[in-house]
């Protein structure tokens, strides 16, 4: 059965496109079932038909738990199989992240447990890292703290910035991400007990991106 994609987005959207253009390919069995911003005028709403576009703020719902409340009835609604933060910049709650556990992933441009938050690019470079990268993993409640399913790594070039780290950083997100979901639609991919758990195994470190099942 083709399995329902929700994507959360605040930004333009460009991991939502390789999950479009997948599917489009016949590469990921799965339809998009909704793109959800807190940023209507975020270019990743405009990457999916109208009646797919959900976009609100926080100031005009009264603040973030009337914001959050919503959001998550709408994701209900949706009835999503998984849904994945793609550049989605807001935090979310406890009670939120409860509700669609083990169904949240997150792709985050750095190699976790390195860099969680944001500016990634910078303090990779300020930190002097030899290598950089994007993960993959599960939401929980700490921010960027959930089980790593999997990675892929970049080197920090001599003269490097954080324009030119981020580029190399995203060419290698949007075949990370579509390995993990292809992983995930096929029903092999769960977590249990704070473990990542790919075919029915616990995995006690992250998948490279060049071994990660297809």
């Amino acid at each position: 059965m083709t399995a329902r994609l929700a994507i959360l987005a605040s930004g333009r959207g460009s991991n939502l496109q390789a999950i479009l253009d997948a599917i489009a390919a016949g590469t990921l069995d799965a339809t998009v079932v909704g793109v959800f911003s807190d940023k209507p005028e975020a270019q990743a709403l405009q990457r999916v038909p109208e009646a797919l576009r959900w976009a609100r703020t926080p100031k005009a719902c009264g603040g973030r738990d009337a914001f959050e409340a919503a959001l998550a009835e709408a994701l209900a609604a949706a009835r999503p199989d998984w849904i994945v933060c793609a550049g989605y910049m807001r935090i979310l709650s406890p009670g939120f992240v409860q509700r669609f556990a083990g169904r949240l992933l997150n792709i985050h441009p750095s190699l976790l447990p390195r860099h969680k938050g944001l500016h990634t690019h910078q303090r990779a470079l300020d930190a002097g890292d030899s290598e950089h990268g994007a993960s993959v993993h599960f939401v929980t409640a700490e921010l960027d703290g959930g089980p790593v399913i999997a990675q892929a790594r970049v080197p920090v070039l001599p003269g490097d910035d954080a324009d030119t780290l981020a580029a190399r950083v995203l060419a290698v997100e949007h075949p990370l991400l579509l390995q993990v979901l292809r992983l995930a639609v096929a029903g092999r991919l769960a977590e249990r007990d704070g473990r990542v758990v790919v075919d029915g195994q616990a995995r006690f470190t992250p998948l490279p991106l060049e071994s990660t099942p297809a």
